[in-house]
């Protein structure tokens, strides 16, 4: 499997972010497709976290989990995050200098800054080539737990769940433009998002997970 060139620019990478918009677009747009993956994901997913429909809130929980995890885990293995710890703060020095040299009207200073931009600028690109990597599998993972979520949700027989403020809210009501299942899936996604992604983070600066890294990498340029 070939990976794709780390020589690439970011036209390259817009136009791979589009590709996969398109797909994305025309997936969700076809509903033959979008029923077959839910049906398929149904039999994997409703006896592991569907829990019979009685807790959809925690199906909704347990789906955002293992959404995040695997945005996290792939985001995590295509970044180098000291790279870009190391990129912006050499790019936020720069902005520093060369705001201080035309405040205080150093000619001099601010064009030999600015010989230096084009290297902070490929230093950049370098470190965000990584970026574009993880989509393609979020695309393939993420889209169609979405897709079995809502599919889910759809044949529930009792869909309302209870807050502290209010009792009996369905899953499907819209309080501010979208349903509120989307709401709980998008809050509970943000939180443990958070969470997730500051310990994966963490996480890879050791060295075992920098031996994991290399060891998935090599696998996937064979």
């Amino acid at each position: 499997m070939k990976t794709m060139n780390s020589k690439s620019g970011p036209g390259n990478q817009l136009i791979i972010l589009m590709l996969l918009m398109f797909i994305m677009f025309f997936l969700f747009g076809n509903q033959d497709i979008v029923s077959w993956i839910a049906v398929t994901l149904n039999s994997v997913f409703y006896p592991i976290i569907g829990f019979k429909g009685t807790y959809p809130v925690l199906t909704i929980t347990l789906a955002g989990v293992l959404a995040v995890f695997l945005s996290s885990f792939f985001n995590n293995l295509f970044t180098d995050w000291k790279k870009m710890g190391e990129t912006q703060e050499l790019s936020q020095a720069f902005q520093k200098e060369i705001l201080e040299a035309r405040k205080a009207g150093n000619t001099n200073k601010i064009n030999k800054l600015m010989k230096t931009q084009p290297e902070i600028m490929k230093r950049q690109m370098d470190a965000q080539k990584g970026m574009m990597k993880p989509m393609l599998f979020l695309f393939i993972f993420i889209a169609p737990i979405f897709m079995w979520l809502r599919y889910f949700l759809g044949g529930l027989d009792y869909y309302y769940f209870t807050v502290p403020w209010e009792n009996g809210i369905s899953l499907f009501d819209k309080p501010f433009l979208m349903q509120s299942w989307l709401w709980l899936y998008m809050i509970f996604s943000s939180i443990l998002g958070q969470i997730m992604r500051a310990g994966m983070k963490w996480i890879s600066m050791s060295d075992w997970w920098k031996k994991i890294k290399s060891n998935i990498k090599s696998s996937l340029r064979q």
